[in-house]
């Protein structure tokens, strides 16, 4: 698949939001290592709390199928450019396989790419963590 294919995918998963309180309407794509897209659509709750990003959304598809590594997502919204929020950088930057990309637009405009690693800086995950056995 291509870039364009990924972008048309997380376009398609715009369609299934369910964002009736803040009409902010996010679909994703999230690429794993070996090409694989999961997508995912924002759902809110009237509790706001329990409300999930499509971002986080397209990362439990993908491990609810056993996929841990991923190299990319594509964030798609009919409001313009939509970044993904802290929480969900945190939960990306857990799962990335090497240099990961950001990709947002939205279906009538140009798309904008950033490394993760632009987004959230001096990140902490799981290399932060000695793993090591004493």
């Amino acid at each position: 698949m291509t870039d364009c294919d990924y972008r048309h995918l997380a376009i398609q998963a715009l369609e299934n939001s369910y964002s009736p309180y803040s009409h902010f309407r996010v679909g994703a794509c999230l690429v794993c290592e070996d090409g694989t897209p999961f997508t995912g659509a924002n759902f809110e709750n009237a509790s706001y709390g329990a409300t999930i990003c499509a971002e986080r959304c397209a990362v439990s598809n993908a491990i609810a199928h056993g996929r841990r590594r991923f190299t990319k997502v594509f964030i798609a919204c009919d409001s313009g450019y939509a970044w993904p929020c802290g929480i969900c950088r945190q939960v990306l930057n857990e799962f990335k396989s090497g240099e990961f990309t950001v990709y947002t637009g939205d279906p009538e405009n140009e798309w904008k790419a950033l490394p993760l690693s632009a987004l959230l800086p001096e990140s902490f995950g799981p290399e932060s963590l000695d793993m090591r056995a004493d």
